[in-house]
């Protein structure tokens, strides 16, 4: 494991770890917590597959007393060398989110997680329900979203955003490194805010920052690996999820649905759902006030 120091003004010291898993190397960052070394249960932050730790910025921007481990999950951000995309699936990238922590020496945590991240969270909870303490899934991609990439052609009419980005990204994924160049080419043009305005409930409000930076996080070829993990999950471990689970969306989210929430509330017997207003698929960037409350009432719960 190699570390390294970084500053961030947004959010104070960052110690970068390069730490080895089962999918390949993971770069993570760690910010101490202003409580006592040691103290606490650490927040650990998982971004979706079309983002990277990056995303959770907005969420930042004030102190915590909890140790904050922010990672860039193997095929994304700055993991992407070496990354075994052959190999992903739910159960193999949950069990390299364990890793880094265990070997960071975290034994307890509480989860953040965003879109792809919500439901990698919400599987950790289930698969290793002592050492969760919490569950934040925003905007997780869960049972609508694993329908779709199963029958992507039924699920048309009900997630026309994921199945036509699914298709996008299996065929600039074909193209190899050419299919990333084009991808980098076009996330750096005005063009990329009209391909990014679904996600958004006020388009026009973001800042010209965050729509680079989605044509930066985007990888095609991890982003199909994602998709193909999840089509054919298992649902049902997630019975035996015990901690406080708060799930939201945005009323204006394409990708996470009411009824994904209902399903959710109905199998796990902790859950909260919250539907956020004025708000797309990115409420970590479109309403973090209004998240960082909730994460702060849940995490008060779960003490």
């Amino acid at each position: 494991m190699s570390v390294r120091q970084e500053s961030a003004t947004w959010a104070g010291t960052l110690r970068r770890h390069t730490i080895p898993t089962g999918l390949g190397p993971c770069t993570v960052r760690v910010q101490q917590g202003t409580g006592s070394p040691g103290s606490g249960t650490v927040e650990v932050y998982l971004h979706g597959a079309a983002g990277s730790w990056t995303t959770f910025q907005p969420l930042l921007s004030e102190a915590s007393p909890r140790d904050r481990v922010l990672i860039d999950l193997p095929g994304w951000g700055e993991s992407t060398k070496g990354a075994r995309l052959e190999h992903f699936r739910i159960e193999a990238m949950a069990r390299a989110v364990t890793e880094v922590l265990t070997l960071l020496g975290y034994p307890r945590w509480n989860l953040v997680g965003h879109s792809m991240g919500g439901f990698l969270a919400l599987h950790i909870a289930a698969a290793w329900p002592e050492r969760t303490a919490s569950v934040a899934a925003i905007s997780a991609t869960t049972f609508g979203v694993s329908e779709a990439a199963h029958k992507p052609l039924r699920s048309l009419s009900r997630f026309p955003a994921f199945v036509g980005m699914r298709l996008l990204m299996r065929s600039l994924a074909a193209l190899g490194p050419a299919g990333l160049a084009l991808v980098r080419a076009v996330g750096a043009t005005p063009v990329m805010g009209p391909l990014t305005s679904p996600l958004f409930a006020d388009p026009a409000g973001m800042s010209a920052g965050v729509i680079r930076g989605l044509g930066r996080d985007a990888r095609p070829a991890s982003f199909s690996a994602a998709a193909r993990a999840v089509a054919n999950y298992d649902f049902d471990q997630w019975r035996g999820i015990r901690c406080p689970v708060l799930a939201t969306r945005g009323d204006a989210d394409v990708f996470t649905s009411l009824s994904d929430l209902d399903r959710l509330a109905a199998m796990v017997p902790n859950a909260q759902t919250v539907t956020i207003p004025r708000c797309g698929h990115f409420a970590n960037v479109e309403q973090p006030e209004h998240v960082r409350l909730l994460l702060e009432d849940l995490w008060t719960d779960a003490q």
